[in-house]
């Protein structure tokens, strides 16, 4: 079962290595963290509105207040309207959307979305990732694997290549403070990828109680270019949890990355061949870029041996090696060198802002007042400590365990090119 799954994925994959790796990039804009002062008004709506029991109809909310709830999922079932529809239609799925309230946080809540399998009940579980760090799992759900596209109206279509086809998939917004995730304490956003992952866990481990017709189902973690740091450490978390025989045991069998950030010391050391075997900068442009190389390298080795603000100090230096290549590049698209770069992000993705913002959509989503913001930079800022952390070495014992991994990139991806990657 489990190779099936990975050879189904290998195929869906050829998608998206065509499609823009749309989450590396963070939003140059500031955006608040959801902790205005009606954050927690709003929270007791958005919880009040969502529909915990199946006797209610989809888009039905249900008037108790489960604000005070320690540690639960709060889930419906919804549809999401057609948009360009002339009545009140709407396109039907059997999904769900909710909130998990962290128990290791003061008031953080985590979105998700749960896409049920187009094919069979019993096909792989899946986690999509999205990176950023700090960009919603939605960008990838409208615009890339998941169950349909959003269209310039505003209208759904069904996505051919979409995984939900093969699997029972869940888009999560995380770190907290991304999407549709919230919190009204900012002493609830992480830092680094120990936090991430335990809140992951915890995540998981509550949805699996919410959905125990799922728990023996083959289960597989995936993501996309900060999701390179992700992965790993929630591999790792979950595969402890197992071996302690803590809580319910997931069944994990593998994990794939794409153009995944995973240890930097090595992929920073390829940007200037990468550009240079593209032709987008020349031969003495790549031997000034490659004298920053060293200094780049010794930073992030301070980064793994001190930590704190030499972290931050590494992903300055090193940095500064990629916006040589940028400044000599021009409006290249770092995403696909194919292409130039259009706005804040070399992608628009104001129209799922839009959609998402609708109040139809809110209201079949049960998320109340609460603004959907693609990529938030208060949460990409937040890990900056844990940015040039290596987290290849957690690897190999989970394949000397039996874990399945998949590594796949883009040809024309610059900034998690498939080079710094093999």
């Amino acid at each position: 079962m489990a190779s099936t799954f990975f050879e189904k994925l290998i195929l869906l994959s050829l998608f998206l290595l065509v499609s823009p790796l749309l989450a590396k990039a963070v939003s140059p804009w500031k955006t608040q963290l959801h902790s205005s002062p009606t954050a927690k008004i709003q929270a007791e709506k958005l919880i009040r509105g969502l529909n915990l029991f199946p006797r209610h109809a989809a888009n039905e909310g249900v008037n108790e207040d489960l604000t005070n709830e320690p540690s639960k999922i709060v889930e419906k079932q919804f549809k999401f309207p057609v948009i360009d529809a002339p009545g009140p239609s709407i396109q039907n799925f059997a999904h769900h959307a909710g909130y998990y309230k962290l128990p290791h946080s003061k008031s953080a809540r985590m979105f998700y979305f749960f896409f049920e399998s187009r094919n069979s009940k019993k096909d792989p579980v899946v986690i999509w990732l999205t990176g950023g760090p700090g960009c919603s799992s939605e960008l990838a759900l409208f615009y890339e694997n998941g169950p349909f596209h959003l269209a310039k109206n505003l209208s759904l279509l069904w996505n051919d290549y979409g995984w939900d086809k093969a699997s029972n998939i869940l888009f999560v917004d995380q770190p907290i403070g991304t999407g549709f995730s919230y919190t009204s304490d900012d002493t609830d956003i992480r830092h680094d990828e120990n936090g991430v992952s335990n809140d992951l866990y915890d995540f998981l481990q509550a949805f699996f109680k919410q959905h125990p017709q799922y728990v023996k189902n083959d289960f597989y973690i995936t993501g996309e270019s900060y999701a390179g740091h992700y992965i790993p450490a929630f591999a790792i978390r979950v595969h402890q949890g197992n071996k302690a025989k803590r809580g319910i045991h997931i069944n994990l069998k593998g994990f794939a990355i794409g153009n995944g950030l995973t240890n930097p010391e090595i992929q920073y050391q390829a940007y200037p061949d990468f550009a240079l075997n593209s032709s987008l900068i020349s031969q003495s442009d790549y031997v000034n870029i490659k004298k920053l190389v060293p200094s780049c390298v010794q930073a992030i080795k301070s980064c793994g041996s001190d930590g704190g603000d030499s972290c931050v100090d590494s992903y300055e230096i090193c940095n500064n090696v990629f916006n040589q290549i940028l400044r000599i590049a021009g409006t290249v698209n770092y995403y696909d060198i194919r292409k130039q770069c259009e706005g804040d992000m070399c992608y628009d993705f104001s129209d799922v802002e839009t959609f998402l913002n609708l109040k139809s959509v809110r209201e079949a989503l049960g998320v109340g007042d609460i603004d959907f913001v693609s990529c938030s930079s208060v949460v990409y800022e937040a890990m900056l400590m844990d940015w040039m952390r290596n987290f290849e070495v957690g690897i190999p014992s989970l394949l000397e365990d039996g874990i399945k991994v998949l590594i796949y990139a883009g040809e024309y991806d610059l900034i998690c090119n498939w080079l710094g990657e093999t």
